[in-house]
């Protein structure tokens, strides 16, 4: 099942996790995905989204339709620097929550209407 091939390189060579709150992030290629969504939708926001158990921090961006898109960035430092590195607003979620257009537009789409 590779349980301990998932752990984090301890210097033998062997690549670190791939997931959770230890993963290694792309930061460039984070960076240039976010980047495209802001330049290809009006209206964009950021919701930064505190790290978990299972997961690390990680930010989502939501256009003026509810379109979202979201990405592992690794801090609330590099979540709320991206963001403003992309000139849009940026929130702490945990502070507003997410705006019902997200969650409209994601019905949307499972009735298969996005």
């Amino acid at each position: 099942m590779g349980w301990f091939s998932r752990r984090r390189d301890s210097g033998n060579g062997r690549p670190g996790r791939s997931d959770g709150p230890q993963m290694q992030i792309d930061r460039k290629a984070v960076e240039e995905h976010l980047r495209a969504f802001v330049e290809s939708k009006r209206g964009v926001e950021a919701y930064v989204e505190p790290a978990t158990s299972v997961t690390t921090t990680t930010i989502v961006l939501i256009a003026w339709d509810g379109e979202w898109t979201r990405r592992a960035v690794g801090t609330p430092k590099d979540g709320f620097g991206i963001s403003q590195k992309l000139g849009v607003p940026v929130y702490d979620v945990n502070q507003t929550g997410y705006p019902n257009r997200m969650r409209e537009w994601s019905k949307r789409r499972r009735r298969g209407d996005a």
